[in-house]
């Protein structure tokens, strides 16, 4: 049987912590921002993790999970 591919979208979108999580970008911050409030556009700034329900179909995406 033949290896399972990454998901090219995924691997450009989420890394993996060390200790097994998922970082991810925040949505809405790549364009149309001069209608947004300067205080929504800063704390759309910076990485979060991704929801645990999420977690393992990510996973998947990225070849880490079976």
């Amino acid at each position: 049987m033949p290896k399972m591919k990454t998901h090219s979208g995924a691997k450009k979108r989420f890394r993996l912590t060390a200790t097994g999580l998922i970082k991810r970008k925040h949505a809405y911050k790549s364009h149309i921002l001069t209608k947004k409030e300067t205080k929504q556009k800063r704390n759309l700034t910076g990485t979060t993790l991704v929801h645990k329900s999420d977690m393992v179909r990510v996973k998947r995406m990225l070849g880490t999970h079976k």
